[in-house]
């Protein structure tokens, strides 16, 4: 019986954990355990562009990103670099 009431004391500790953990990111527009000055310079960018009576304002349908399959942004690129990267090698080998 006391391994169940431990592992509901366990249970329930771990949930409050990751509930504060949330909290704690959902306050963090960008949350990175780094605050960086590329961070820094994304959220000004975005509030520059996002804050209507800016002349830097971007109505929301013009906006566009496209990211990669790892949360990144695609280069402006025909094919993929690991492509372009294996024709290169295949090249010099």
């Amino acid at each position: 019986m006391m391994k169940g009431r431990e592992a509901i004391k366990t249970l329930f500790a771990s949930s409050l954990f990751f509930a504060a953990i949330t909290v704690l990111y959902a306050q963090d527009t960008l949350p990175s355990p780094n605050d960086t000055a590329p961070k820094k310079a994304i959220i000004a960018f975005v509030e520059k562009v996002t804050k209507e009576g800016s002349p830097d304002f971007v109505r929301p349908e013009e906006h566009i990103a496209t990211f990669d399959n790892d949360g990144t942004l695609w280069a402006e690129q025909p094919i993929y670099f690991q492509f372009a990267f294996a024709v290169d090698r295949v090249k010099s080998l």
